[in-house]
């Protein structure tokens, strides 16, 4: 019981560790042209940059679906970014219930 206690405990500080990693790295997305996008493998985004070519109200339609294709990309990447540091992690394989 002691080991399996011991093996969380030793596994959360990693996650812990790996969160903090994850804070740290930024993806750049420019998926779309004109729209790019800062996330972080945390998935929060530190910027969202649109070339004003883009901003014409008569195309409102279109840099919106735009935008949430950009977005919806930058998620993404920053989900890949966070399962890449994930793998090295221990596997949750050795403790019952997991």
């Amino acid at each position: 019981m002691f080991d399996q206690m011991k093996k969380l405990m030793e596994m959360k500080q990693q996650a812990d560790k790996i969160k903090r990693q994850l804070e740290t790295m930024r993806a750049e997305v420019q998926d779309v042209d004109g729209i790019q996008i800062v996330i972080d493998g945390a998935q929060r985004f530190h910027s969202i940059t649109i070339n004003e070519q883009l901003i014409d109200l008569k195309r409102k339609e279109a840099l919106e679906r735009d935008l949430v294709k950009s977005l919806n990309k930058a998620i993404a990447r920053s989900q890949s970014m966070a399962a890449d540091q994930m793998k090295g992690m221990m596997g949750l394989g050795g403790l019952p219930g997991f």
